[in-house]
């Protein structure tokens, strides 16, 4: 099952991609992962990314678009692939299309996980962090037994600098404006999934669940 992943910050997405990867055994394929390892390895694509980065630049999508490829061309994705944070436009979408295309693929579906801008500011604003194991909390979803304590560690819980509704609200309009084309890409294709990510977190993945099952 060849498959990706969309939802706006604080969706949830990190969570289900999880269990559909353990469900369907196959490789969650993130652009961060990718990134890390070919920097990590010291490859030729690694290098060049890594002069993007070092400058604070973003990576260009021609060489976004061969680092995916060639994390295509691995022998865990033979059964399929769980893409997460690619593509991010419809250019990236084209570029994707043309790589499936020479291996002989096609995507079977694009999951995209829906959630209102108020509750993805109120997940976000409300997430405490553990400093010292890096538990995750929530004031109201997810509260520590002891206010500002981990329950794991007995450390001390803090707000990260870029949880605050600025900020969140910044993040979410970014990823509107370059996803939507997107999300209007895929629905025409008719591979397009829209699932509530607003409902609690196994109900979400049941909704994925039966979502893929009716279209495959």
């Amino acid at each position: 099952m060849r498959l990706i992943l969309l939802g706006p910050p604080g969706a949830g997405k990190g969570t289900q991609a999880s269990g559909i990867i353990n469900k369907y055994d196959i490789p969650h394929i993130s652009t961060g992962d990718i990134f890390r390892k070919n920097i990590k390895e010291g490859t030729d694509l690694g290098k060049k990314a890594k002069e993007y980065m070092d400058k604070g630049l973003l990576v260009p999508d021609e060489l976004v678009v061969d680092l995916v490829a060639d994390r295509l061309t691995e022998d865990d994705t033979k059964k399929g692939f769980l893409l997460d944070g690619f593509p991010r436009t419809v250019a990236q979408a084209n570029a994707l299309d043309d790589e499936l295309n020479k291996l002989g693929w096609s995507l079977d579906n694009v999951i995209n996980i829906i959630v209102s801008k108020d509750d993805l500011i109120e997940r976000a604003v409300g997430r405490r962090i553990c400093k010292d194991c890096g538990a995750t909390y929530h004031i109201k979803f997810n509260p520590s037994t002891i206010p500002g304590k981990c329950d794991v560690c007995d450390g001390e819980l803090y707000q990260r600098d870029d949880d605050t509704k600025e900020t969140v609200a910044k993040r979410i309009e970014v990823y509107e404006n370059q996803t939507s084309p997107l999300i209007e890409y895929y629905d025409d294709k008719n591979i397009l999934l829209n699932i509530d990510g607003a409902q609690d977190i196994d109900k979400v993945f049941n909704d994925v669940v039966v979502a893929l099952r009716s279209n495959n």
